[in-house]
């Protein structure tokens, strides 16, 4: 693996060989621009590509972008945070997760999954090339990209990938979730992100799995969260009932609601004069992990 150049994103392959899960596909990747956001769609070979400060203070974040697991909003919700937080002298890892297909993976409902432990695992292992401790690795997503990094904070125990001989810990050290989906519930959750990871006709089994709100317990990493009150795509009740979960597991968490923003607002919520980068900035100061 190429040594990282400190302030040179580099792209990264997150598996060596063959994609675990995968079909072979003609099907591929694309991305558009428009209102000055890069949407990516149709990812079969997933990446990490590394930011890297000129001075590390030894703490490394994976964001996902979110996209309602059918497209990811790459730079708006991950290369721009990326950005800004190699300012603070954080290591940022962008995933460019599969997104679940019924063409393109044997199981699409696992796939973001094994991707996003993947990268905790391979951030981890490679952490003295990186220049980042392995004790302070985060995972951080936005709308569905919080969906994923939720299901990673909560189901860490779980091998996502059975073919994996891979024993590096995927469990992420702290999480940041923004606006984002974490219940299944068809009251409050995202119908498209449902749709397209577990399909219309998942049994309860599989909605029960993937409802994060669910499967928080004493061992949940330290979670921040962020959200606006009149959110119409994916309801604050995704976020409130993630961190009710959390204080009754004991788990340390904060929480930032603002009353408008709606939906996708990014790092700036123009709303208000509040920047949350900023709050997130403090609590990674205060979280013991």
């Amino acid at each position: 693996m190429a040594k990282v150049k400190a302030q040179a994103p580099v792209e990264l392959l997150l598996y060596p060989g063959t994609v675990p899960n995968s079909k072979p596909t003609k099907i591929k990747e694309g991305s558009t621009f428009k209102d000055d956001v890069t949407r990516i769609e149709k990812v079969s070979v997933p990446t990490l590509t590394v930011y890297a400060p000129k001075e590390p203070n030894g703490t490394a974040i994976i964001i996902c972008p979110g996209g309602g697991y059918g497209i990811l909003a790459f730079d708006k919700e991950g290369t721009r945070v990326a950005e800004v937080m190699n300012k603070w002298g954080v290591t940022a890892f962008v995933l460019k997760y599969r997104l679940p297909s019924d063409s393109m993976n044997i199981d699409k409902s696992m796939a973001p999954l094994q991707d996003a432990q993947r990268a905790v695992q391979l951030v981890r292992s490679q952490a003295v090339q990186f220049r980042i401790n392995p004790n302070k690795i985060g995972i951080m997503g936005f709308s569905a990209g919080g969906h994923l990094a939720s299901t990673a904070l909560t189901h860490f125990q779980i091998k996502a990938d059975a073919s994996s001989t891979d024993t590096t810990s995927a469990r992420p050290d702290f999480g940041m979730l923004i606006y984002p989906v974490i219940s299944f519930d068809s009251t409050i959750t995202h119908k498209g992100s449902r749709n397209n990871l577990i399909g219309k006709d998942a049994d309860a089994a599989q909605v029960e799995f993937f409802s994060n709100e669910l499967q928080v317990t004493k061992k949940t990493p330290p979670v921040f969260l962020v959200h606006a009150g009149d959110d119409a795509a994916v309801p604050v009740a995704n976020s409130l009932r993630f961190y009710q979960a959390c204080i009754q597991n004991k788990v340390f968490a904060e929480m930032h609601l603002y009353p408008k923003g709606g939906h996708g607002f990014g790092m700036y919520n123009k709303t208000t004069e509040d920047f949350w980068m900023d709050r997130l900035k403090n609590w990674l100061t205060s979280i013991k992990m």
